[in-house]
């Protein structure tokens, strides 16, 4: 028996499976019908969340053979770590038939997270790496022709991020977050089918279904500023059960008044990059501007 405590329910194997799909599917049929279009790109790491996302997202437009699944991964260049994870998510997309697409920072940014580690050593390398793969993100689902970006975010990471923002007085992030009510120039919408399923359920799951994917952690991850949120929000939950959906539920109800009260207002382009920005530039390119240039002796010795 599987023990839901925000539900006071217990599944068995079977029902617990059912039910996973079940709000996977009310969650894409919600999130979905703002957009219509024949592409849909869904961004996979190679881990839990992002290979039950697609395996799922799959499944649901297996109905449709109209709509193309196409599977988007991200190579920042981490050593020892991006491999593992680049050869689960091509295990899974041929077991899948689906087609899969790699996004490289070295050659679209001529950066790799590794290097402006080294080169920043005082900085947390989540803070750049992440905004750079949300640019080659959407980069490469614009490139792909989609018309939304699936994202293998869990009840979880939801919850983190909204508690983020929050403690921070972001009310702009906590009103843009995925899943997006509308399209804006440049950038592809995105949804989060797994936006009701908590992070152990999501892994559980993956187990069940026999999902290839990979058990890693980013060498980088330890440092990230989300883990004080992560473990903030663990005893919430467990002191209060619900809390994660309770959260999820403020910030979709604060979202539709910020809405109302301020129209979205269309992205600005990059001055560098012509990417979306919400001022003269994005911040992948003012991140790209911090990392120092290699010393020159370096220099001789890669060229």
């Amino acid at each position: 028996m599987i023990d839901q405590p925000y539900a006071g329910a217990h599944a068995c194997e079977r029902h617990f499976i059912e039910g996973v799909e079940e709000r996977v599917r009310r969650e894409i049929h919600r999130q979905l019908p703002r957009f219509s279009g024949r592409t849909i790109a869904v961004a996979l790491s190679g881990g839990k969340d992002s290979a039950t996302a697609l395996a799922l997202s799959q499944r649901y437009f297996l109905r449709r053979p109209s709509v193309r699944v196409v599977a988007i991964s991200v190579d920042e260049g981490v050593a020892g770590y991006r491999t593992a994870t680049l050869e689960a998510a091509r295990a899974l997309t041929e077991r899948l038939g689906v087609e899969h697409r790699v996004v490289r920072a070295e050659e679209e940014l001529e950066m790799t997270t590794d290097r402006a580690a080294e080169r920043l050593p005082g900085t947390v390398p989540c803070s750049f790496c992440g905004v750079w793969r949300r640019r080659l993100l959407n980069q490469g689902a614009r490139d792909a022709g989609a018309d939304v970006l699936v994202l293998g975010f869990n009840l979880d990471d939801l919850a983190q991020t909204i508690l983020m923002n929050l403690v921070r007085g972001d009310l702009e992030r906590l009103a843009r977050m995925a899943p997006h009510r509308g399209r804006q120039p440049g950038l592809v919408p995105r949804i989060a089918p797994l936006a009701a399923i908590p992070e152990r359920e999501v892994y559980l799951y993956a187990r069940l279904a026999e999902l290839p994917f990979d058990h890693g952690e980013c060498p980088y991850a330890g440092r990230a500023h989300r883990n004080v949120f992560r473990e903030a929000l663990w005893r919430l939950e467990e002191a209060t059960p619900g809390t994660r959906q309770a959260l999820r539920r403020t910030q979709e109800r604060l979202a539709d008044l910020l809405r109302t009260r301020e129209p979205a207002i269309a992205p600005d382009r990059c001055s560098s990059c012509g990417e979306p920005a919400s001022g003269p530039r994005c911040r992948a390119c003012e991140f790209l501007e911090l990392v120092p240039s290699p010393p020159a002796s370096v220099v001789g010795e890669r060229t």
